[in-house]
């Protein structure tokens, strides 16, 4: 465990949440919407409102339970030793996969000032490569040293869109807006469900906090603030700048942007603010990849603190950083990362996100799903349980839409995955048995 004084404050805690979240996600969102149309603004009243009832739930959790481990200590309070295996395993395997895209990201971000990066499969597994290994050697500082360059890059975030968010107003054109509400004549319902996973990805993140709690500065506290705090702040940032973005820009030309906010701001002003913003785009990619390396590796130890992952990823030095796991988790995503060198590469890619969406949502569920013996347990009655229940059931409904909505493919690779994990667990089970003594019994003939 780290020291005192090399753990992260609330300040450095709430912007790492706000980073996972906002560092890469939302940069590339208005384009994809844009698929559907401005109709797909509506997810955003419906992931924000469940992504807010997720955070309270998460926030309660951290509050009534004093076990370090996140998610998976949530997790094993109702369901047992094999859930928290189960929890750490799904959540590593997210990030994982999620760290591979935002390299990817990242990559395309920088083609306009390095077009080699964009002349094929290998110039561009390169790229995400190089990122990984750099983003994993500047976590070797420890939790301390990454809050402080996440508190820097996150401006790459905040300069953009939340810029966006408020000057953007004096070029929205309400006809533009109209004229993009729905371009497909889709149904509200199905543009709404088929929007829901790309919001999600957004909001991917807000568990964050709880996630580093052993890293963190009187985690009672901060964690349940963080996670509050950071959910409210990308929400709020989301819904304007999404909805300012498709006033100002034609939707067909929106749709095909690879650098949305680049785009828009070229519009507002000229190519070179647009430039501009390019590069603070790639600026967040990168703090937001670092922030989701610290979250990979800290998961990771605080698994093989339970002695269900090697004992490498437990191993920290004096500052607090977990070498040796950033080491092997960054081998872990260059291989992923092998997997896009295809002529195919971006829609496979596509997949594996799906994929992480679903292997993110189900250690929601079942970290969730225990806020109920978590509270029984610390003796919570009268109105703040029955508040917490009610949160607690609209956090449930949001999780089981969002898996409808993720699609029976993801969902059907999520649920070979969480199988595999079961097997996986078989095999280290046995450390976890009680030694009971067993009496001898004779034998009968």
């Amino acid at each position: 465990m780290a020291a005192s004084g090399k753990k992260m404050t609330l300040t450095g805690l709430t912007t790492l949440v706000a980073v996972n979240m906002m560092g890469s996600g939302i940069i590339m969102l208005p384009s994809s919407m844009a698929q559907l149309g401005a109709i797909s603004l509506l997810s955003w009243a419906i992931t924000a409102v469940g992504s807010m009832a997720i955070a309270y739930c998460f926030a309660q959790c951290g509050i009534y339970c004093n076990r370090s481990g996140g998610m998976s200590a949530y997790t094993e309070e109702a369901h047992g030793k094999s859930a928290f295996f189960l929890c750490s395993y799904l959540y590593f395997l997210s990030l994982a996969i999620g760290n591979v895209a935002i390299a990817i990201s990242a990559v395309g971000y920088l083609t306009p000032f390095l077009p080699w990066l964009g002349s094929g499969a290998i110039p561009l597994f390169i790229g995400a490569v190089v990122l990984i290994w750099l983003t994993t050697l500047a976590n070797f500082g420890g939790p301390k040293i990454t809050g402080h360059i996440g508190s820097i890059t996150v401006w790459g975030v905040i300069i953009p869109v939340a810029g966006l968010s408020v000057i953007g107003w004096f070029w929205f054109e309400p006809e533009i807006f109209r004229a993009a509400w729905n371009p497909n004549q889709i149904a509200t319902s199905d543009a709404i469900t088929q929007s829901i996973p790309l919001t999600l990805w957004a909001f991917l993140g807000m568990e964050s906090a709880a996630q580093n709690s052993d890293a963190v500065e009187n985690p009672k506290r901060n964690v349940p603030i963080a996670c509050l705090l950071g959910t409210l702040g990308a929400a709020v940032i989301y819904v304007l700048s999404t909805s300012v973005i498709m006033g100002i820009v034609p939707n067909a030309e929106l749709a095909n942007s690879s650098a949305p906010f680049a785009y828009v701001y070229a519009q507002m002003f000229n190519p070179v603010v647009g430039n501009i913003i390019m590069a603070l785009a790639v600026m967040a990619c990168v703090g937001s990849l670092l922030g989701w390396q610290f979250t990979l590796a800290q998961t990771a130890k605080i698994t093989a603190d339970q002695h269900m992952f090697p004992a490498l990823f437990a191993k920290v030095t004096l500052l607090g950083a977990p070498i040796a796991g950033l080491v092997a988790n960054a081998l872990l995503q260059s291989a992923m990362a092998v997997s896009t060198i295809s002529p195919n590469a971006s829609e496979q890619f596509g997949k594996l996100v799906n994929l992480a969406a679903v292997t993110n949502i189900i250690p929601y569920i079942t970290s969730l799903s225990a806020l109920l013996v978590i509270m029984q347990k610390a003796g919570v009655t009268g109105f703040p349980h029955h508040r917490n229940v009610v949160v607690l059931i609209v956090a449930m409904a949001y999780s089981f839409y969002a898996l409808y909505a993720s699609g029976t493919e993801a969902v059907f690779g999520g649920m070979i995955v969480t199988a595999v994990g079961y097997l996986m667990f078989g095999y280290i089970a046995d450390r976890f048995l009680e030694r009971q003594s067993v009496p001898n019994v004779e034998e009968r003939p």
